[in-house]
């Protein structure tokens, strides 16, 4: 399997092995300060921008491929700077959302709507009082915004929902577990972990989720991805 995957799909093998083994780089390598391990960091979804632009460069698969990149971006700018981080996440959830509005649910049943409602009415309100500090508390809620709105919409959208509506919603969690890290988890060792590994597969559900789909609907001229 590892063969036909690096065979016919390399850079999303490359994206696992780097998305996989990046907490490892937490026992040797300093993340503060450390080029090698930011970088490391940044492969794991970078490494899947050229998966979405393997062999088409316009329409949808250059959004998804700047959505990601923007992501990979967002990895390395916030062990610099919380605020430039934010910043490019921010903006590749902006992009996720007119991917999403482009391929909106036609006659989505009452469940499905109450549950986007919720997630964006819902998530900027709990991050708000998750860092314990109202300073805090207007900042992230303020990033939450978008964040809840990509998730609304991903869930809203005619893409699978077990993949990406679920990997939006494994992005919210992932970035409410960074905001409760400011606050009652601030002591949590395994909380890191959890962060990682809810955000990368997160996002490597939402590529796939979205790249496949769109080859299944003819997006894709020259056959399967």
């Amino acid at each position: 399997m590892a063969q036909d995957l690096a065979h016919k799909r390399p850079w999303l093998l490359a994206s696992l092995l780097a998305g996989l083994s990046f907490p490892a780089t937490w026992l040797f390598l300093p993340i503060e300060g450390g080029l090698f391990a930011i970088i490391w960091k940044m492969a794991a979804v970078g490494f899947l921008v050229p998966f979405a632009l393997r062999r088409h460069h316009e329409g949808e698969f250059a959004l998804l491929a700047l959505t990601l990149g923007l992501y990979a971006l967002g990895d390395g700018l916030i062990e610099l700077s919380m605020v430039a981080g934010a910043v490019s996440f921010a903006a590749g959830h902006l992009v996720a959302i007119a991917i999403y509005f482009r391929h909106r649910r036609v006659g989505a049943v009452f469940s499905q709507k109450l549950l986007a409602i919720g997630l964006f009415v819902l998530t900027p309100v709990i991050a708000f009082y998750l860092p314990g500090n109202s300073e805090e508390g207007v900042q992230v809620a303020a990033y939450s915004v978008i964040l809840g709105a990509m998730a609304a919409m991903a869930w809203s959208s005619n893409f699978p929902r077990y993949r990406v509506g679920v990997g939006a919603v494994f992005f919210v969690i992932s970035d409410l577990l960074i905001f409760a890290r400011l606050g009652p988890l601030a002591n949590s060792e395994i909380t890191s972990l959890a962060i990682w590994y809810l955000y990368y597969f997160g996002v490597l559900m939402i590529a796939i989720g979205i790249a496949q789909t769109l080859v299944k609907r003819g997006h894709f001229p020259h056959g399967e991805e």
